[in-house]
């Protein structure tokens, strides 16, 4: 009995021995794999840390914005249409006379025509700051006038309303023309252009032509895309002015008396 008791605890431990042995090496084994996957993650971060930095400091210097940028302002003179079919601009129609050059409504030019033809003058009101748009510099603009006219309640014929109808006026009272008894329309005219030198018979219109009852601008302005925060010099630019174009003289128009 002896003899076959000692074999089998023996074996007993013999095995003990062997899973415990087992046990440091798989301790040192997660401790090293924990170890080198730490490091692997530090690095990781590290890494990531600096692109961001990077990035970041990229976005410091380097950003991408829409800038407005002014490129003429003139004085308005007066209003008219060109004496004679200008060349290569056959839709040519009502022209705004500035000190500095002439502003030809290629699109719009009717409408305006006839609002400022029809209605009375003095009752007149431009409700926006005459500022147009020229995408590519390169003498064609484009925008939008908007005019009010308001008289007192009692004045309007039934023919103002047949007017205002066909001409996509709308009703834009206002809580002040109210308590006055009066109505005013709105009009929202867009607009497009070709952008010319000074008329020919300039000093004969401010000659003969009786001064608007307050000093109107036009002023023409780009979308620019900047990717940089700062620049340095001047980034100032010149209006375009179209590369056929040639002076002409106009003929007038009675709107002195926009208000």
């Amino acid at each position: 009995m002896t003899n076959n008791t000692i074999p089998t605890n023996k074996k007993n431990n013999d095995a003990a021995l062997k899973l415990f042995s087992l046990k440091p090496l798989n301790r040192k084994t997660l401790y090293l794999k924990t170890l080198l996957t730490g490091a692997s993650l530090a690095a990781l971060l590290v890494s990531s840390g600096c692109a961001t930095s990077s990035l970041l400091e990229s976005d410091n210097h380097v950003s991408t914005t829409s800038t407005k940028q002014i490129l003429s302002e003139d004085q308005i003179v007066a209003f008219g249409r060109p004496a004679q079919a200008l060349p290569k601009t056959p839709n040519a129609t009502m022209v705004i006379v500035g000190e500095k050059n002439s502003y030809v409504l290629t699109q719009g030019g009717t409408e305006m025509i006839g609002l400022l033809s029809n209605l009375t003058p003095k009752n007149i009101h431009v409700d926006n700051d005459m500022s147009f748009f020229v995408p590519n510099n390169d003498g064609y603009f484009q925008g939008e006038m908007k005019l009010s006219y308001a008289k007192l309640k009692d004045e309007f014929q039934r023919s103002d309303y047949q007017f205002f109808l066909q001409n996509n006026g709308r009703d834009c009272t206002s809580a002040s023309d109210q308590r006055i008894n009066a109505q005013r329309f709105c009009f929202n005219v867009p607009v497009k252009g070709a952008i010319y030198p000074q008329v020919s018979n300039l000093s004969l219109i401010q000659a003969n032509y009786r001064a608007l009852t307050k000093p109107y601008m036009v002023s023409f302005y780009t979308q620019s895309q900047q990717k940089q925060v700062s620049r340095s010099g001047n980034t100032a630019q010149k209006l375009v002015l179209l590369p056929f174009a040639l002076a002409f003289d106009v003929v007038t128009f009675p709107f002195q008396l926009l208000q």
